[in-house]
């Protein structure tokens, strides 16, 4: 049973479909922090995390399985314990309540993918406006094509997404409804050649002004650089070095907020991770894979 628990493990069963299967995994993460916004409270000011240790551990199940005539379903659960952190928002998430969680359920086929999850599917616009309860999406010809609907009539609960790629060039436009009117984004990529891409973005949010953004991105020898601009005097420099499973990261932007990480592969699924960055906030620690 142990190594149930602590290993991927398939079961395949046939009983009137394809096929169907069940994997199981597991995950584990302890260390220190500092410092870290503190998103665990309802407050709406931003309160800051003490020094801490924080330690979690979970295991996933997913199952996955596709009937006689075609059609793919999946379905995942999921059970949580501990205390989180979110190190790429350097933000303390605190204490999960250990219990188990239903995620999605999906099916698809020639039809496209369908998937339920109650308040968990993110906004196809902003990550931060309501999150949606059910989705579609599907391609025509060289269009894919994305709708997500919160059941429950938010008013920014309606989202949709449609982005299409050739010759280099990459074409995204999302848009969601919002209480002062449709927010929208559209976005136009393209790659010079292997190592270097530029994106043009244009951002109207309702009821605000537009916001246009132009990035310049290049990786060469282990080596990116990113260089994003707006035309409402904002921007961002973010740096990044690789090699053989060690990484470093430094991003700073218009106010002078930056942040610094490093990460290191053990081996046997185990990451180190640590951080830094202009509030004094940090977090250091191991994560593991099972």
């Amino acid at each position: 049973m142990k190594k149930l628990l602590i290993a991927s493990t398939a079961l395949v069963a046939t009983a009137g479909m394809a096929a169907a299967d069940i994997t199981i995994t597991g995950h584990a993460a302890a260390g220190i922090h500092s410092g870290l916004d503190d998103v665990s409270t309802t407050s709406n000011t931003t309160d800051i995390a003490g020094d801490g240790v924080y330690s979690n551990a979970g295991v996933d199940f997913t199952m996955t399985g596709a009937t006689d005539n075609g059609i793919s379903f999946s379905a995942s659960v999921n059970i949580d314990a501990g205390t989180e952190i979110d190190a790429g928002d350097f933000e303390f998430d605190g204490a999960d309540g250990g219990t188990a969680g239903l995620g999605s359920v999906s099916m698809t086929g020639s039809f496209g993918t369908l998937t339920f999850d109650n308040a968990g599917i993110d906004n196809l616009y902003d990550s931060d406006f309501t999150a949606a309860d059910v989705s579609y999406s599907t391609t025509v010809g060289a269009v894919s094509l994305s709708v997500a609907h919160d059941v429950a009539g938010a008013a920014d609960g309606n989202s949709m997404s449609a982005g299409y790629a050739a010759s280099g060039m990459t074409f995204t436009l999302a848009a969601s409804e919002a209480a002062a009117g449709t927010s929208s984004s559209l976005s136009v990529a393209y790659a010079l050649n292997d190592s270097v891409s530029v994106t043009g973005k244009t951002d109207q949010g309702a009821g605000a002004e537009s916001v246009q953004t132009i990035t310049a991105a290049t990786t060469l020898n282990g080596v990116s650089v990113s260089v994003s601009s707006a035309n409402n005097s904002t921007w961002d420099v973010d740096l990044g070095y690789t090699a053989g499973g060690f990484a470093l990261t430094y991003g700073v932007d218009e106010t002078d907020a930056w942040t610094a990480t490093a990460t290191t592969a053990l081996g046997g699924g185990a990451t180190f991770s640590a951080g830094v960055d202009s509030n004094d906030a940090t977090y250091a620690g191991v994560s593991f894979a099972f």
